[in-house]
């Protein structure tokens, strides 16, 4: 069997389950800095780490090695982790954008069975996050970075419903009937 040499799509495919947490490696970028006796390599990750029960984080690191990119990336994303509320466990509670930079994403609820329709780097911070069934488009910027700094934005904008009915001083219930008669029975 030939040996395997870590292509691109190699790259993109990495996930490791690290206790209770999953990691997903979106994009590594590789820097030359030029010096005397040649070329000086140096490596970014973007790495997005969660635990698919509602809590995602995503990280940057930068090193001379690949590795040790990854690692540092990883130990940011675990300390920057943020909850997100998911009705059913599967899907958003409400239809949310967010932005960063020239990037926007629109992240709709969908109903069971449809999976998970989103590009490469918001495709990971869904399944890491635990997602199973959200439509997602993104416009503008296609940067990697931006993509999932604009989808953890829409994402920090995601509020539970018995939030809602808190701020407006209506019964948790009351607000679910009002839904239900709204869009049918969905779930």
């Amino acid at each position: 069997m030939a040996q395997d040499r870590g292509g691109r799509n190699d790259r993109n495919k990495r996930e490791e389950v690290d206790s209770e947490f999953v990691d997903k490696l979106v994009h590594i970028n590789r820097v030359a800095k030029v010096v005397k006796g040649g070329r000086r390599f140096g490596f970014a990750a973007l790495v997005v780490v969660g635990d698919q029960k509602g809590r995602v984080g995503f990280g940057h690191g930068k090193a001379r090695e690949v590795p040790e990119a990854i690692r540092k990336a990883t130990e940011a994303a675990k300390r920057e982790m943020i909850f997100v509320p998911l009705r059913s466990g599967r899907t958003l509670h409400h239809d949310v954008q967010g932005r960063h930079g020239a990037g926007k994403v629109t992240l709709r609820a969908a109903p069971a069975g449809t999976g998970i329709i989103a590009g490469g780097p918001m495709r990971a911070v869904f399944e890491t996050v635990g997602m199973a069934d959200v439509v997602a488009k993104s416009v503008g910027s296609s940067n990697p970075y931006n993509m999932v700094r604009a989808t953890f934005d829409a994402l920090k904008n995601q509020m539970h419903p018995k939030d809602i009915a808190a701020q407006r001083g209506v019964k948790y219930s009351t607000l679910q009937a009002r839904r239900r008669d709204l869009i049918g029975t969905e779930e």
